[in-house]
């Protein structure tokens, strides 16, 4: 299956992943330190040794700006893979800086541009897992990719606050914010036996998430299960495309849609979408907020307790659950 580029731009995460990830079931990415100050975090690239504490950093990856901003780091350069604008970081996590960044290219890496700012840590764990690209960042400062083993733009946001901690020499932070998040995930865990499918429309056309995306996971993290017929689908990316003559798969207990770079009308006026059964009993949500839209498929720490607080009552005054 071919991602179209801003799809790929716009569609966690995944948060997407590599494979499914439950709030509190991820194995995080390990790491080590010394009596040096020096500290190993392990990549998919392989290790990679930070000294002292970095003062300078460069968040390139999917959300890696808003990890380091909730450890208390403000990145000096930011990949704004969200087109935000402004500090290249969501709403709810813009009053964290006192300054704002340079905002850096995403698909397209100015490494110039990288190097000017001179960083002593770049941060890259969310991210097309190019090779290549690493090496030339590494040649610029330490760079912190993916943790093993996960497809394209699919580091959980709890391999990533934990990669992103480590680097920082905040692991006792990061730990922190992984226990609350989490308990803030198990208290909104309302809807055992119910199945979900959540999508996107694009460009004329309809997609949907799977299992290793952040946004499925969220769902999974509240108690949803994925539809099977969606997740055989399921090729190692985060993300399938849905034909015209195969809408019946958004059906389900639960359904939620988006649009992307366009209103909500080609979807609630869609006439074969329309008519399946979640969307005729009234179990489909079509996300209007964009912040709200921004924050469910940020995959990040910060962005997902944002939308834990604004999506679930939605999610439960559809379902009727309390």
């Amino acid at each position: 299956m071919r991602l179209r580029p801003l799809v790929v731009l716009l569609a966690l995460f995944a948060t997407a992943c590599g494979g499914s990830t439950d709030s509190g079931a991820d194995t995080p990415s390990s790491a080590s330190g010394d009596s040096a100050g020096v500290v190993t975090v392990d990549t998919r690239f392989g290790p990679v040794q930070v000294e002292g504490t970095p003062k300078r950093v460069v968040a390139l990856g999917w959300s890696d700006a808003e990890a380091a901003l909730a450890l208390g780091v403000q990145p000096v350069g930011v990949s704004d893979w969200m087109a935000f604008g402004g500090k290249g970081v969501g709403p709810w996590a813009e009053s964290l800086y006192t300054e704002t960044p340079q905002i850096l290219g995403t698909m397209e890496l100015d490494y110039e541009a990288v190097a000017a700012l001179q960083p002593d840590l770049i941060l890259n764990t969310r991210s097309d897992n190019d090779q290549a690209k690493h090496d030339k960042l590494s040649q610029i400062a330490p760079t912190i990719g993916a943790p093993k083993d996960v497809v394209t733009y699919g580091t959980t946001w709890q391999q990533q606050i934990e990669m992103v901690g480590k680097a920082l020499g905040k692991d006792a932070e990061a730990k922190k914010i992984t226990e609350d998040l989490n308990a803030k995930f198990a208290a909104n865990k309302k809807f055992d036996g119910k199945s979900a499918v959540v999508g996107s429309y694009f460009d004329g056309k309809f997609g949907a998430y799977v299992s290793g995306d952040a946004r499925v996971d969220f769902l999974k993290a509240i108690g949803f299960t994925p539809k099977a017929e969606v997740e055989s689908l399921a090729t190692g990316t985060f993300f399938v495309d849905v034909s015209a003559e195969q809408l019946n798969l958004f059906d389900a207990d639960f359904t939620v849609i988006f649009p992307i770079g366009a209103d909500t009308a080609p979807i609630k006026q869609h006439p074969v979408l329309s008519g399946i059964p979640s969307a005729k009993d009234g179990r489909m949500l079509v996300m209007e907020d964009k912040t709200l839209v921004s924050a469910f498929s940020s995959g990040s720490t910060l962005g997902v307790a944002h939308a834990l607080d604004k999506a679930v009552p939605q999610f439960q005054e559809i379902l009727k659950v309390g």
